[in-house]
């Protein structure tokens, strides 16, 4: 995907292009966290759906559950997900990022020849 050490810096408008297509693709691992984290609110805490989109976002987003939970299954998942969450969204940060550090080690690279 990324150019290879002997290739020339990537021209300004495929750069934008692939961080585009890294920002789709991180946006797509981020509603499906999310809609894992709907779907066991819903299922497992039996929250209405609008409280199970909230509890997913805040946990995927890092600030915290908003309604407690009651049973232990509603604990453990909440648990579980907490600790994919930050997974999920350190990962998605790297796909993002990952052109840009790219592009910066290629440009270093490329004036030491």
């Amino acid at each position: 995907m990324f150019e290879k050490k002997g290739e020339k810096l990537l021209p300004w408008p495929r750069f934008f292009g692939r961080m585009a297509l890294s920002g789709l693709l991180a946006f797509g691992i981020v509603s499906a966290a999310l809609a894992i984290g709907v779907a066991g609110y819903h299922s497992i805490a039996r929250l209405r759906w609008i409280d199970a989109i909230l509890n997913a976002s805040m946990i995927l987003t890092g600030m915290g559950p908003v309604d407690p939970m009651t049973s232990t299954a509603a604990k453990l998942f909440a648990s579980a997900y907490a600790l994919f969450s930050g997974v999920v969204f350190l990962s998605a940060v790297g796909i993002v990022l990952a052109p840009v550090f790219h592009r910066i080690l290629h440009a270093f690279h490329i004036a030491d020849r």
